[in-house]
């Protein structure tokens, strides 16, 4: 079996692999290397030569077992519970403290034994009293939530005495003796930061084993890595000040959509970085996510803490405001006085106010390693010596001081309004980062000064922006043209009221993952774009059959439909009325634009991203009982990202759109184009239809439709599998709810909790996710008409046969299973995206830079082939 698991181990078994991981030089190992194949195989080769046939997979897996059930027992006895018991406990204390075990004696038969006395010995005397020493060996995997910290046992280092039940009552000497260390799990990103900002520690020299000491591995070898300060972004030690500038951008509701939705945030801790060196505060991006995943690691692990050891008096500093931001509350103005609020509920006990932020690293060297001393700064130190005196005064704090920081925040939070449009959702940082975030720092349209005009269409004008390196304004006039500019007229207002759909277009397209050259709103009549090289081809897409296709190809009457959307391009040359062009005239023309040569990918791309926004748009228009017919959009080269983007504007001029799908009701340019004679009385109808459209696709970022997802899982064990089913329903919108309930142990609860949300009338998705006997989902399928989908989180032991119990249903259930959290969230998304435009449209987006990734990618790799 590929996990390695096998028949039962015996005692005898057992105790031979304990007496061959007691070995100085085997712990190293496994302490040191990062692929730890090569020792596994040895260990069961050392096996063989006493009389125990295991492989080496079945030797690894054993070996995690006993290290979790150690870890939980050691844990359990460490909360006040002593009922919980294993098996060779005290070896395994020994072996994890790195204390001597009694080695087996090889009997006559080619079996090992040992005394009673020998395996089952208690630690030495000597040992560090209280000290619980457990490595993460790194081929295993962090959990990926905090609050699974202590039910996982992740390595903790612990120098507190255990029979201390009350911090409380420690001596001030005691507790500046108190060190511990942690290590930071990564919530929201895949890196994992190993080493704190808050305290500058000499970084970890690499450890050359001696040669007595090695193990002779076939094959294997060792990898070391030298974590740094500069690996991980840490730096000096962050103020009071520093942090409380920190919380307050982090509180910014945009920026924490971002958070929650980017899989790759270095962009948005950048802007976050940009801010703070507005207020004077010097710090790099990764010194600023490395402090907000610290920030969010203590307040969780307190958390935990708290709920376990019912001791409401362990906080950290910034708790409150930290509670505030994860709840999703209002930061209270009492949060920014000159101390934290949160000292005021701090004992003087409390061993993690009074120290702040603690270091942390991962350990990956040998257990006798005596930790680096944490270096106090004064203030550590006065708050330990006058925790009572400080107390007082922040209940003294006086009210001018707080109106005066209140009013910075709010000022603060007026400089940064404009800027916080700009990033709306993940998708614009990624999509235009380098002009995006020049443009986040532009000043008021009265102050925004516009450089040469690059370009002047019939409708809009061109600017540079000085100021805005990468960026353009897009100015729109009040003129209404046809027929390549035979007819033109001004009108009134047509400015803002092209400049309101195109904006509205945009976002809808850029919130769904769409690339688009928008990067903001300026003023009622223009908006900031990022500046590209315009490719002069005009594409359309047709759903229904009119207008100029009718001329060009006789016998096809007005109304047809076409599945899929009819695709067409049109070289833009008024000279010569905008011939069409066909894909082979295209990539023959050969045209270059900043940098990017137009091919036969290039071309693929284009045509498939019109496609794709066409669809996007008819369906966002369906909610509004309005036919799209057909769309006509521009591509441009982004000059600075040197990538295909949607670009020009798609307003009122830009679709023919059908009110019920009745011709004789359209609102669009067409209406214009139908005028035998201009009056203006003619033109005040025309007007009329614009302003109908532009107040009607200002409804198109916004849904009627309702839709959860209720993720129900068998025990906590599983919350970080169900995390990221939450974490992927978050990308498209859909809010998700997590519950814990056992179809097996609890049926009325997980009947009431399905009632409950039954009883609501809210559509929702219910996502089972039970490990080794699903109950959940096959008791929920049979019991709800609500859809159902299994996904189990598969462990290597068993996976192979629990997956069966999520597959074989009995007849009547409707209950599909996925493996993948992320397969689970889309499912639920599919479900939703039939009555949602802004879920579908997000599926949609999905699918296409899927294609466009793969397109690009055989690309890169045929150009490097050839």
């Amino acid at each position: 079996m590929e996990s390695g698991a096998g028949k039962h181990w015996t005692e005898e078994e057992v105790k031979a692999l304990l007496s061959i991981w007691s070995e100085k030089s085997i712990r190293k190992q496994l302490h040191g290397t990062l692929r730890n194949k090569g020792i596994f195989i040895y260990i069961a080769k050392r096996l063989q030569e006493l009389g125990v046939c295991r492989d080496w997979k079945q030797c690894r897996a054993k070996y995690k077992n006993l290290k979790y059930e150690y870890r939980t027992v050691k844990y359990a006895r460490n909360s006040g519970d002593a009922t919980k018991t294993m098996k060779f406990f005290h070896d395994l204390d020994a072996i994890l403290r790195c204390e001597p075990v009694a080695h087996l004696a090889t009997e006559g038969n080619g079996r090992c034994s040992a005394t009673e006395e020998q395996l089952n010995a208690s630690p030495t005397a000597d040992s560090s009293q209280g000290e619980l020493s457990v490595s993460l060996e790194d081929d295993e995997d962090a959990p990926g939530d905090p609050l699974l910290f202590m039910s996982q046992v992740r390595p903790v280092q612990l120098e507190i005495a255990e029979d201390e039940e009350d911090f409380s009552s420690s001596t001030l000497a005691a507790l500046e003796a108190t060190q511990i260390k942690k290590e930071t799990v990564d919530i929201d990103d895949d890196s994992i930061s190993s080493t704190s900002e808050d305290r500058s520690c000499t970084p970890l020299a690499k450890q050359i084993l001696e040669t007595d000491n090695r193990i002779p591995l076939e094959g294997a070898q060792n990898h070391f890595k030298v974590i740094t300060v500069n690996d991980t972004g840490a730096g000096k030690h962050w103020s009071d000040n520093e942090v409380r500038a920190l919380i307050n951008i982090w509180s910014d509701e945009k920026i924490q959509q971002m958070l929650e939705g980017a899989t790759r945030n270095k962009e948005i801790f950048e802007e976050i970085a940009r801010r703070l060196m507005k207020r004077g505060i010097d710090r790099d991006w990764k010194q600023c996510r490395t402090k907000y995943k610290n920030l969010k690691y203590e307040y969780r692990a307190l958390q935990k803490e708290n709920e376990h050891l019912g001791n409401p008096r362990r906080k950290m500093r910034f708790y409150d405001e930290v509670d505030c931001i994860l709840r999703r509350q209002p930061l209270g103005p009492s949060g920014w006085g000159c101390e934290s609020s949160s000292l005021l509920s701090v004992s003087v006990g409390d061993v993690t106010a009074n120290t702040g932020s603690l270091g942390i690293k991962r350990k990956t060297w040998n257990d006798e390693m005596s930790p680096i001393p944490l270096k106090k700064s004064a203030s550590e130190n006065t708050i330990f010596q006058f925790q009572k005196l400080l107390t007082e005064r922040v209940n003294t704090v006086t009210e001018g001081k707080k109106l005066l920081l209140e009013r910075l925040c709010k000022q603060e939070e007026m400089q940064d309004l404009n800027r916080t449009q700009l990033y709306a959702h993940p998708s614009a940082m990624q999509q235009v980062p380098v002009a995006a975030t020049v443009a986040a720092m532009a000043p008021a349209a009265s102050d925004l000064k516009l450089g040469k005009k690059v370009n002047e269409g019939k409708t809009k004008e061109v600017y540079e922006l000085p100021d805005i390196p990468g960026c353009v304004l897009m100015q729109s006039k009040d003129q209404i043209t046809a027929g390549n500019a035979a007819r033109k007229d001004r009108m009134e207002g047509k400015a803002a009221i092209s400049n309101t759909t195109t904006s509205c277009v945009f976002q809808l397209l850029q919130e769904a993952g769409i690339k688009t050259a928008f990067v903001r709103k300026q003023s009622d009549t223009a908006f900031i774009a990022a500046h590209c090289e315009m490719i002069p081809i005009e594409w359309v897409c047709r759903r229904i059959a009119t207008g100029s296709f009718l001329k060009r190809n006789p016998g096809v009457k007005e109304g047809y439909k076409f599945y899929p959307p009819k695709i067409e391009m049109f070289y833009k040359d008024d000279a010569n009325n905008d011939p069409q062009w066909s894909e082979e005239q295209l990539i023959e023309a050969k045209f270059s634009f900043a940098g990017l040569t137009i091919g036969k990918t290039e071309v693929d791309i284009m045509a498939r991203s019109t496609q794709a926004i066409f669809e996007i748009l008819e369906k966002s228009w369906q909610p509004q009982n309005c036919t799209l017919v057909d769309l006509k959009i521009e591509f441009g080269v982004n000059i600075l990202t040197k990538e295909i983007v949607l670009a020009d504007v798609i307003d009122n001029d830009s679709w023919r759109l059908w009110p019920s799908g009745d011709r004789s009701q359209q609102k669009d340019k067409q209406s214009y184009r139908d005028l035998k004679e201009v009056t203006p009385e003619a033109l005040q109808m025309v007007k009329r239809n614009f302003e109908w459209v532009a107040e009607r696709v200002e409804l198109l970022l916004k849904t009627k439709s309702q839709g959860r997802v209720v993720v129900l899982m068998g025990s906590t064990s599983d919350l970080s599998h169900c995390e990221k089913i939450k974490k992927a329903c978050t990308t498209f919108g859909i809010p998700c709810e997590l519950r814990v309930t056992s179809a097996h142990k609890g049926p009325d609860e997980t009947l009431r909790i399905k009632a409950e949300y039954e009883g609501d009338g809210i559509p929702t998705v219910f996502v089972a996710v039970a490990g080794r006997s699903n109950g959940l989902g096959p008791v929920m399928s049979g019991n709800t008409a609500y859809p159902v989908v299994n996904c189990p989180p598969l462990s290597s032991d068993w996976g192979a046969q629990d997956v069966w119990s999520s597959l074989r249903l009995p007849s009547g259930l409707g209950c599909p299973t996925t493996l993948s959290p992320e397969g689970a969230a889309q499912f639920a998304a599919q479900i939703f995206g039939l009555n949602n435009h802004l879920v579908w449209a997000k599926l949609q987006s999905n699918m296409l830079n899927t294609w466009i990734s793969l397109k690009q990618a055989d690309k890169k790799l045929r150009e490097c082939t050839l």
